[in-house]
């Protein structure tokens, strides 16, 4: 049986046209298949690979660490070096207040833990999120994302969950003395990069300080230098209370942070003990991987490339009269098209031609890229002239 074969038997799907690349090995901004043909990863994993694919040093760090050992107890119990490196160097670049962090297994499960302990610090229940935002996959998160179309089969989800309109600050007085949290998107991704007005992002900081409420940035996608900042908070010169992290954060490898100060992680530990919990959480794979990460976005990783480049790419695909819109920040990117079919048409024709694209969840009218932040300017423009090639060769 072949291997697309065995994939969709054996292998749950999650969608019924699958890019079904058959996978050999991957390295820097490049994916191989079997049969010997590269392609340049424009997407990184989805916001994964930001320090690229198989980095040397995360994958030293990995070797090392498995000779030592794999996991040895559940996450709080016992002294690991490689979690205590992981967070001193992930501390060491936040603001005094997320000075702790709790080392969980993905995205998702950083923003349900987030999400519990804005109810644990507050005493209240509601929660506040935005329209057009993603949050995950999991009951919690899903019930703070704002795709309905996305959540429907899956009701009931929580309660007591109100949307309010992305930059819209009149709207920012439905948050009350009742509301226990605040999660939103840095920079919105799965909307189609959207991103906040300064005025609207302080109104939220004041409004959340008046009421009591805890501001959560969900940073899983936009976070870890994919901004051109290393948080995409530092933009806006705001500071949440809770910060959730993943993707790009393990280098390659699962893992989700959530980060706060002391205090408050701290009431996780009574009424009730155990107050969240997680067996594979803080993996010494994984925090050996996401260690060496760090230490790689803050040494290797040219911030200021990140915007120029991301600049030049924008400019480059925009020469197109068939992009209606351009939306980016840093190496984060949203191109409107005229039709989904469109942008169907020139994803598909990208990955002929060796490039991989994507698309938006909740945004069909839009392909995205998000390249490894290490890209260099030769493959940067290369990727711009397959992507110009692809818009005219679809061309109806």
């Amino acid at each position: 049986m072949s291997n697309d074969k065995r994939f969709l038997e054996l292998l749950g799907q999650t969608n019924q046209s699958p890019y079904l690349i058959d996978i050999e090995r991957a390295e820097g901004i490049y994916i191989y298949d079997k049969s010997g043909k590269s392609y340049m990863d424009m997407i990184a994993g989805v916001a994964v690979n930001n320090i690229g694919h198989n980095h040397p040093k995360v994958v030293r760090a990995l070797k090392e660490q498995i000779d030592r050992h794999l996991h040895v107890m559940v996450y709080g119990e016992y002294i690991q070096d490689a979690q205590l490196l992981f967070a001193e160097r992930l501390t060491a670049l936040l603001p005094d207040n997320l000075n702790s962090v709790y080392t969980v297994n993905s995205g998702t499960e950083a923003n349900e833990a987030a999400l519990k302990l804005a109810k644990r610090l507050t005493g209240r229940t509601e929660l506040i999120s935005f329209r057009g935002s993603y949050h995950g996959s999991t009951h919690g998160s899903m019930s703070v994302s704002g795709n309905e179309v996305k959540k429907q089969a899956f009701r009931p989800l929580l309660p007591d969950v109100t949307f309010l309109q992305f930059n819209s600050i009149s709207d920012l007085e439905r948050i009350t003395e009742k509301t226990a949290g605040v999660i939103i998107e840095t920079v919105q991704g799965d909307a189609g990069v959207r991103i906040p007005d300064l005025a609207f992002l302080q109104a939220l900081r004041n409004r959340c300080d008046e009421t009591g409420a805890q501001l959560i940035f969900d940073e899983i996608q936009c976070g870890m230098g994919r901004t051109g900042k290393l948080f995409a908070f530092e933009h806006f010169g705001i500071v949440p209370d809770i910060l959730t992290l993943g993707k790009a954060l393990g280098g390659g490898m699962p893992i989700g942070a959530l980060v706060s100060s002391k205090e408050k992680l701290w009431e996780f530990t009574y009424e009730p003990m155990l107050g969240h919990i997680t067996t594979f959480g803080g993996h010494p794979v994984v925090c050996a991987a996401g260690a060496a990460c760090l230490e790689v976005l803050k040494d290797e990783i040219d911030l200021n490339e990140v915007e120029r480049l991301g600049a030049l790419l924008e400019s480059k695909i925009g020469q197109s009269d068939e992009i209606k819109e351009i939306r980016r920040k840093g190496m984060l990117f949203a191109f409107d098209m005229e039709s989904f079919e469109r942008v169907e048409k020139v994803v598909k024709r990208c990955l002929e031609k060796g490039l991989i694209s994507f698309w938006f969840l909740s945004h069909p009218y839009s392909f995205r890229l998000s390249p490894p932040l290490s890209i260099t300017e030769e493959e940067m423009k290369r990727a711009g002239k397959i992507i110009l090639e692809a818009i005219e060769e679809t061309k109806c």
